[in-house]
């Protein structure tokens, strides 16, 4: 099977993927007319659902069963594609088959996919789904949760490489707090409401020291007066060990956290940013409060010299804390 990324990357190569912080949803696709009308998550997913069939076609039926949306929703993406040139209609019998036209088939096949063995299954990313779909019901659509699902997917693809860490559990994790995030953003706009706790996002280069480390403490500290990310312009795979022993000296948990990219749902829903070392990698918003803390990074450092980063970190958030709520 041919893994969300291994298909966007051909229809990367198509035109290329715009992005604020991250990838985003697939933009003008030079070189080959029609191909913006790949812009609509349903309509990339029916792409990947075409090129994974068996024959390469599909009926809208079958297309219905699987995208778990109406018919005459399929319908109409099916026809922008079709008027777009990237799908044809062929009847066969008393049904109709879909199939991606032979240049835009021949362009995707150019890209190779990943191993079989590489990835997540459909499976696991349609269980990843569905549980976000019941998690966020009534609040976003299945279309929604399912490109979110994918995007996150693929950021820790190209993040980790060919190294699997708890792949499927990081992808639930980080599809869940995006689409938190943009469930704020859809109930409250760039205005806070009353009563709800203040968003901070603490970024940093690799996000597995600094922000990790600010993070970690302003949870402990604030508790239900604030709701913490993180995220980091440039992440590695993990965070580091040094840095989980520092926390732990001082009896501040870090939970389930690990390295996340820099996404523009998470800007968008903070009120307070905070960047350590990573230069201006943050989109800049209307109505947020940004802090820059010129803060040593951890790396490489002995244990000695990240207790005095914690010390600076810690000292910081409190003096934050104090300015939001004393």
């Amino acid at each position: 099977m041919r893994t969300p990324r291994a298909v966007d990357a051909g229809l990367a190569g198509l035109g290329g993927l715009g992005a604020v912080g991250g990838r985003g949803e697939i933009g003008g696709l030079s070189g080959l007319s029609g191909l913006g009308a790949l812009g609509d998550p349903t309509r990339t997913t029916i792409t990947r659902l075409l090129l994974d069939a068996p024959d390469r076609a599909l009926t809208v039926g079958r297309l219905t069963q699987a995208l778990q949306l109406k018919q005459p929703t399929v319908s109409h993406h099916l026809r922008v594609l079709r008027e777009a040139g990237v799908v044809e209609r062929t009847p066969r019998g008393r049904e109709v088959w879909y199939s991606l036209t032979e240049v835009i088939a021949a362009r995707l096949e150019e890209w190779q996919p990943l191993p079989a063995d590489a990835g997540l299954s459909g499976a696991v990313l349609g269980r990843i789904i569905d549980d976000l779909g019941t998690r966020f019901a009534g609040i976003f659509s299945r279309e929604t949760v399912q490109d979110v699902v994918f995007d996150s997917y693929d950021l820790l693809r190209a993040r980790d490489g060919d190294r699997e860490r708890a792949l499927s559990s990081a992808t639930a994790q980080f599809a869940a707090e995006r689409l938190s995030a943009h469930r704020v953003v859809a109930l409250h706009g760039s205005k806070r409401a009353p009563g709800t706790p203040i968003e901070v996002l603490y970024v940093c280069v690799q996000n597995a020291g600094r922000s990790q480390l600010a993070a970690a403490i302003m949870r402990h500290l604030g508790g239900d007066r604030v709701r913490v990310r993180t995220a980091g312009s440039a992440p590695i795979d993990a965070i580091r060990p040094v840095v989980v022993t520092a926390l732990d000296e001082i009896g501040v948990p870090l939970g389930g956290e690990f390295p996340k990219p820099l996404t523009d749902d998470v800007v968008r829903a903070a009120d307070v940013i905070v960047t350590m070392g990573c230069g201006d990698a943050c989109p800049v918003y209307p109505g947020r409060r940004y802090l820059d803390w010129p803060v040593s990074d951890p790396s490489g450092q002995p244990l000695d010299r990240v207790r005095e980063i914690r010390d600076d970190i810690d000292m910081r958030v409190r003096g934050l804390l104090d300015e939001l709520f004393g």
